[in-house]
């Protein structure tokens, strides 16, 4: 009778130890469970935190694979080691070139005659920016084509009124009238007034100088190369150099031409900039 009643002892102590293990077990399984739950729901991101049901059900769902398109390669940042002279003596200095170490030319486009949307973006496909010197004689019928390129990043400067190629034949007066004149344009339809002066057909004397200064002019600028015809031409040598300013005109051979420069530019590893970055 004693044996039977430490049996069911012995049964009825098996049995909670039995039982305790179960829910040991089961809050272990929970515990490892919610564990694993919260790490995957630290892949998602909510407002308000989750309960333990809520992570469940986000868990479900797909992971969202975010693509991110590579970062363009920046332009480099070229600080200028030489810079445009001073006017002096009330005389705009000339600019040809700069002699400078730095791997930059200088893309001048002039007149303003030949007029086609796709001249401004090939120099948008290409990454240019060029300094554009109109004269009122080829740009009056629509001058409002040329605020894209400002638009864009490309300074508008001074070619005169009338293009004259003789003006250096003319007092100081008229020629002071012509490139004021522009410049007073420039700035009604541009929102800007330009800085840098271009002689029509690239002659110039003192007088002219002067004129330009007196227009608020920081320098007369001609050019060193050409691109002309579709090809390259040089009054210096076979190729592009450091500091070189180059020449275009917007003509019906506009793209033939931006390439032969783009080609000739790249041969020497060279890059554009603007040139009235380089002023002093």
């Amino acid at each position: 009778m004693k044996s039977r009643r430490y049996r069911s002892h012995y049964l009825l102590i098996g049995f909670m130890s039995l039982v305790a293990g179960m829910v040991l077990g089961l809050g272990l399984l929970a515990y490892i469970t919610y564990l694993s739950y919260t790490a995957h729901a630290a892949a998602y991101t909510f407002d308000e935190p989750l309960s333990f049901s809520q992570m469940i059900k986000a868990d479900k769902k797909p992971v969202k694979v975010i693509a991110t398109m590579p970062k363009p390669t920046p332009t480099p940042v070229v600080t200028p080691d030489v810079r445009i002279a001073p006017i002096v003596d009330g005389l705009a200095p000339i600019v040809t070139n700069l002699q400078t170490n730095q791997p930059v030319v200088f893309l001048t486009i002039d007149d303003g005659a030949h007029k086609t949307p796709d001249e401004l973006q090939m120099l948008k496909d290409n990454h240019l920016k060029a300094t554009l010197f109109l004269a009122r004689l080829f740009i009056d019928e629509d001058p409002g084509f040329f605020t894209g390129f400002a638009a864009a990043g490309n300074l508008i400067e001074d070619h005169t009124l009338n293009h004259n190629i003789n003006m250096v034949q003319t007092s100081h007066e008229q020629q002071k009238a012509e490139i004021c004149g522009m410049a007073d344009y420039e700035l009604q339809h541009y929102g800007r007034r330009p800085i840098l002066y271009r002689p029509p057909g690239g002659t110039y004397n003192q007088l002219m100088q002067r004129a330009a200064a007196d227009c608020g002019m920081k320098a007369l600028v001609t050019w060193i190369a050409k691109a002309n015809g579709g090809s390259m031409q040089y009054q210096i040598g076979d190729h592009l150099r450091p500091g070189d300013i180059v020449l275009m005109h917007f003509r019906p051979e506009f793209r033939q031409d931006l390439q032969a420069f783009i080609d000739a530019m790249k041969s020497q590893h060279l890059h554009t900039e603007l040139l009235e970055n380089w002023l002093p």
